[in-house]
């Protein structure tokens, strides 16, 4: 089999498993597929935006992405900005040791 065609049997078993109603794990035992093969698949052949949002909540983490011309000892500094509308600004090379101990306050 093709690595094409191995590509397209695992997203028909991602499709029927996501109409199916039923656990990743209960469909695999039902199809005779071995579960840790069926979440690479379905992992390797999701959209990028449900990989990020996958990994945001498993982790609790964001992907952070740095705005052309930012660092962390801009003009302003580096602003955090954490759930809940807290934002600490103001963060340099000289003070980045700072947030880890608001952090760990929080």
């Amino acid at each position: 089999m093709t690595p094409t065609e191995r590509a397209h049997v695992w997203q028909q078993h991602i499709t029927d498993w996501e109409t199916s109603g039923v656990s990743g794990s209960a469909y695999c035992k039902q199809q005779s597929l071995v579960y840790h093969q069926f979440v690479y698949w379905r992992r390797k052949l999701a959209p990028a935006e449900d990989c990020l949002k996958q990994e945001q909540a498993a982790t609790g983490f964001t992907r952070v992405v740095s705005a052309p011309g930012a660092g962390i000892g801009g003009a302003d500094g580096l602003t955090v900005s954490l759930p809940g509308g807290v934002s600490i600004t103001g963060l340099r090379a000289g003070n980045i040791e700072l947030l880890g101990a608001v952090l760990r306050q929080l």
